[in-house]
């Protein structure tokens, strides 16, 4: 019996003989001997009413009664498929605190629900935020889609932490969200797929990963651009949020517009306007000047209604409040008839008021690995649509095998032990562009290598800085 007959299969009296021959077998081809030694199963001959189950568990946990721990559970139906899921014994976390309490295994759950709902067509699937929290019952209205399985959830709702519903899914669909969680599960307990299945084990793994890394094209940008006018891209560096901006400005705007670059040093007279020195007849003196929104402002109502696109690199590494001043109130995309009074006479067209055109559109770049400068605050962004940009692991899919090999190693890394804040400082891909050895290498010791020393000297990697101290000397072995 494979993998979409058996969860196909309604409940009857043998439902738990045919889950445990099929569950036994299925792990012995596909994690071998040692794969099966590592679990235990359970397969209790119980009626639906009583919430019956088919487990995969903790190779020590007891034959019978509560269990602790993570286990990959399937819940029988008599109408629909089986449901398959993640569940924490009734009797808590351990032994399995180092699984379920570390961040990126409640990320790599919820990529994993986003994944069936959005790739797979398996609008049934969700996962829980934290699934150490066994005291929080699934959502009233997150039950109600899983009506079929109401008895299971009646009894284990509060430990449930991930669950995936594949009735009235394809058959192919089926068996990767089987197989994929049951790889998951096993990957967890340290087993990985055998050698004939890894190939297969990996693509399903980075397909669903993809999911955490969720990227906008430069087609969806340039349409944010156009509807919202006022965007950020922000990433960790090296992931091209200031080629992407040069890209979208030369092939959607066609060159029109300006780029600038801000600093600490950036104040409101240089951005809006105020007050620059002169010197006439040899006399010096104090005369208005229009800053860098206002001269896009003025190319913009000259371009006949073409758009216009002021692309503002590092934007967070200036302060914006003191930058913007009431500058901040013309970003109103809603509301493009909205003008400011300026402190001083510009000249034409503005002179004293300024607004902004409606075929001016704001692009700023954002590098949300850098620790030195202040969070925005609420006022600035909601006035702006953000976008995130990761690393993405197909631009580097005709570079070099050692390079390839890198970005694989220190993704997992980050994936698995960073929390949600530490997941920014994840490298870009542009460390990993190296066509040849030695230019991988070079790239890899002169750029990679520093970055992360100096992430760890700063301290922004605690909790799993001893696994990018390993990766270092894996990749000193390999660089010198």
């Amino acid at each position: 019996m494979d993998a979409v007959e058996f969860l196909r299969l309604p409940h009857s009296n043998t439902w738990h003989e045919h889950a445990e021959h099929f569950l036994d077998d299925f792990i012995r081809k596909r994690y071998g001997q040692q794969g099966r030694k590592a679990i235990a199963l359970r397969c209790p001959k119980i009626g639906l009413d009583d919430g019956a189950f088919a487990a995969v568990l903790h190779k020590d946990a007891p034959s019978s009664g509560g269990y602790g721990g993570t286990s990959f559970v399937m819940f029988p139906s008599e109408t629909d498929s089986v449901l398959i899921s993640l569940v924490v014994g009734t009797q808590g976390l351990a032994p399995d605190e180092h699984i379920l309490t570390r961040p990126g295994h409640a990320r790599t759950s919820r990529a994993f629900a986003s994944w069936a709902r959005l790739d797979l067509k398996m609008p049934k699937a969700w996962a829980k935020s934290d699934p150490t929290r066994i005291d929080v019952l699934v959502p009233n209205e997150v039950a109600s889609n899983f009506s079929s399985h109401s008895s299971a959830l009646s009894r284990y709702g509060s430990v449930a932490y991930l669950m995936v519903d594949p009735s009235s899914c394809s058959d192919t669909a089926v068996s990767q969200a089987f197989t994929a969680l049951l790889d998951l599960y096993m990957e967890e307990r340290g087993v990985p797929a055998l050698t004939a299945f890894k190939t297969e084990a990996q693509s399903l793994r980075s397909r669903y990963e993809e999911r955490i890394f969720s990227r906008e094209d430069e087609g969806g940008i340039d349409q944010l651009l156009r509807t919202r006018k006022f965007v950020i891209v922000q990433g960790p560096p090296g992931t091209g949020k200031t080629r992407l901006g040069l890209r979208l400005l030369k092939n959607q705007f066609g060159g029109n517009g300006m780029v600038v670059q801000f600093h600490p040093s950036v104040s409101y007279e240089q951005f809006v306007g105020g007050l620059a020195p002169t010197e006439k007849g040899g006399a010096f003196g104090f005369e208005p000047r229009a800053g860098w929104l206002m001269q896009a402002a003025n190319a913009a109502s000259k371009a006949n209604g073409k758009p216009f696109l002021l692309l503002i690199d590092e934007i967070n590494r200036a302060d914006l409040a003191k930058v913007l001043g009431e500058a901040i109130n013309l970003f109103e995309p809603r509301d493009s008839d909205r003008s400011i009074g300026l402190p001083y006479d510009f000249g034409p067209p503005w002179h004293a008021h300024l607004n902004i055109p409606s075929n001016l559109s704001v692009l700023g770049t954002m590098n949300s690995a850098d620790r030195s400068i202040a969070i925005l605050d609420l006022a600035i962004r909601r006035r702006f649509a953000f976008v995130s940009l990761w690393p993405e692991q197909n631009a580097i899919a005709d570079q070099h095998s050692l390079a390839k090999e890198a970005f694989q190693a220190l993704r997992k890394i980050f994936v698995s032990q960073a929390s949600t804040e530490q997941l920014e400082l994840l490298p870009g891909h542009a460390y990993f562009l190296a066509r040849d050895e030695a230019d991988a290498k070079a790239r890899l010791r002169t750029e990679l290598m520093p970055l992360l020393q100096d992430y760890l000297h700063q301290g922004l990697i605690a909790g799993f800085s001893e696994d990018i101290e390993g990766y270092l000397q894996w990749l000193d072995a390999r660089v010198n």
